[in-house]
């Protein structure tokens, strides 16, 4: 009995897959129509032989020149290309999480950059931010790293972060970027090199410290090292690439479908809170809204002992029907109306 119920879980499954796939297909050749009569210059990852009918996947074309950081990438030696090649292929090729990453990362982007550039950071790192959580504010690895940046605990409390059952601020995406550029700039000034530094924020000091003494080696590209770090900084290549020039790798995502930036306001708080569902309702959000834009709030109460003051983030008023060609329109009208003036 359980077998025969087995074969037809299989078959059940079989045929969703066989489904599925030919939906797939369908969306592929359908792609693939519609760029082969658009005429917009976006580049496409697939091709069709009109004749034969046949579908052809291409590999992304890599740069003559690259560089992480101002630090140039040794793309004439083999074993470099070859590892660039193999996270490209993977991200471009993986289009559900890229186009999820080219929609959402300019909201990231807004915040992380100015930060990076007042504290002396390279803009580039704001790339290793996307690769470490994917832009995920509630991001959880299985070691216990949290938020966009995953920092440990006990890191993130030696660079002046927050950390307790009511407040964690590894989840305060301005914070936790000020506590990354503190961080970063201590390991550059043990490296001396951005991309070493980049390579030590996957292992950690302490495993790209043992590796530099038993190679002999301080070039990131020159060194054997694990699975994940060894492929790190290249993803993070990967991904500078593809979301500097979507297009150049067969990504068009039309500006009203990136995700707006939502206009804030802050809220300054000094004492403690009873109830954060209250608050929330007393500035005109739901608890759910709250939460979304400060997530470092780890309970329904604060009880702050200390006067400690904190700012919270809330949304404008219309901020849930707020879209991106709004924010243009208006930008358009302002600059109209100064014009006038």
């Amino acid at each position: 009995m359980k077998e025969r119920n087995l074969s037809r879980e299989r078959g059940s499954l079989n045929s969703i897959s066989i489904f599925l796939s030919v939906i797939a297909i369908g969306v592929i050749i359908g792609g693939l129509f519609f760029n082969s009569t658009s005429d917009d210059n976006t580049k496409s990852p697939y091709s069709l032989n009109h004749n034969t009918g046949k579908v052809f996947f291409s590999p992304p074309e890599l740069p003559d020149t690259l560089n992480f950081a101002g630090e140039p990438v040794p793309l004439q030696d083999f074993d470099v290309k070859e590892a660039l090649d193999r996270e490209m292929l993977v991200n471009t090729y993986f289009h559900s999480q890229t186009l999820l990453f080219i929609k959402k990362a300019p909201r990231y982007f807004n915040v992380i950059e100015p930060i990076l550039k007042e504290q002396g950071v390279p803009d580039d790192f704001k790339y290793l931010a996307l690769a470490e959580s994917s832009f995920f504010d509630r991001a959880v690895s299985p070691a216990g790293a949290v938020g966009i940046w995953q920092f440990m605990k006990p890191t993130a409390r030696d660079y002046g972060l927050e950390v307790n059952n009511e407040v964690d601020e590894r989840y305060n995406l301005v914070k936790a970027t000020q506590a990354a550029c503190k961080y970063l700039k201590h390991n550059y000034e043990k490296y001396g090199s951005w991309t070493m530094v980049a390579a030590a924020y996957n292992a950690g000091r302490t495993g790209v410290a043992r590796q530099i003494v038993r190679q002999k080696n301080h070039n990131y590209y020159d060194l054997l090292l694990g699975e994940e770090t060894g492929r790190y900084v290249y993803r993070i290549l990967a991904l500078k690439l593809i979301l500097s020039d979507p297009e150049n790798y067969g990504f068009k995502v039309p500006k009203d479908e990136i995700y707006p930036i939502i206009p804030t306001y802050n809220v300054t708080i000094d004492g403690p809170v009873d109830d954060f569902a209250d608050f929330a309702r007393e500035h005109g959000v739901n608890y759910k809204i709250l939460k979304y834009f400060n997530p470092w709030l780890r309970e329904t109460t604060l009880s702050n002992p200390s006067g400690k003051t904190y700012v919270i983030r809330l949304p404008e008023k219309g901020y849930r029907t707020f879209h991106w060609d709004q924010e243009m329109n208006k930008a358009e009208q302002d600059s109209i109306s100064d014009q006038d003036e």
